[in-house]
């Protein structure tokens, strides 16, 4: 190879390794594989399969079922009023006198009445957060294998270095084919 065609070689491999070398620092990669690696670490404890179908098997067995009595408990807050006034008048009594006999002899079912129109915020936004919630769980569902064959890659923070050390490989290689080329000229 003469000295003119090495050097026609050479810098087009110079200029590809100085790529290689500058580009992932323009485009941040060192800080974002960085960020990558830490969502990474962050969700693998929430992402393993164990933890998917107990997520799942909360949102389903649990949460879900639910609603009905959320969408329900807005709606009774709105009867205990009439209920308790309607038992005064059966029973010949006040109001006051029927809650406390009712705190008396059944405390729980007294702490539900008393605290229902409390809740009905609260049981207002059940079906909202439950709507909210259902994509994330079928999102975890379906990306239990997806997240897997990606925690399996090496630590993102090497990225970087996978284009810098051939960068650097390159520009090495280039610039002594470029001195030797010199030499002979």
């Amino acid at each position: 190879m003469s000295a003119k065609s090495s050097r026609v070689f050479f810098w087009p491999v110079l200029v590809i390794g100085v790529l290689l070398i500058v580009a992932p620092f323009v485009v941040s990669l060192p800080s974002r594989a960085s960020a990558g690696q830490k969502l990474l670490n962050a969700f693998h404890p929430i992402m393993q399969p164990a933890s998917v179908r107990t997520t799942v098997n909360y949102d389903v067995n649990t949460f879900t079922p639910l609603g009905p009595f959320a969408v329900g408990g807005v709606a009774a807050a709105a009867e205990v009023p009439k209920f308790i006034g309607t038992l005064a008048t059966d029973l010949h009594a006040t109001p006051a006198q029927v809650e406390t006999q009712l705190a008396s002899s059944s405390p729980v079912l007294s702490g539900i009445f008393t605290n229902l129109g409390k809740l009905e915020p609260i049981f207002k936004n059940v079906p909202p957060g439950l709507a909210w919630y259902k994509p994330i769980v079928d999102t975890m569902k379906a990306q239990v294998n997806n997240f897997a064959a990606i925690d399996a890659l090496p630590n993102f923070n090497l990225f970087t270095w996978a284009f810098v050390v051939p960068g650097a490989l390159l520009v090495l290689c280039a610039g002594f084919g470029l001195v030797l080329a010199r030499k002979r000229a």
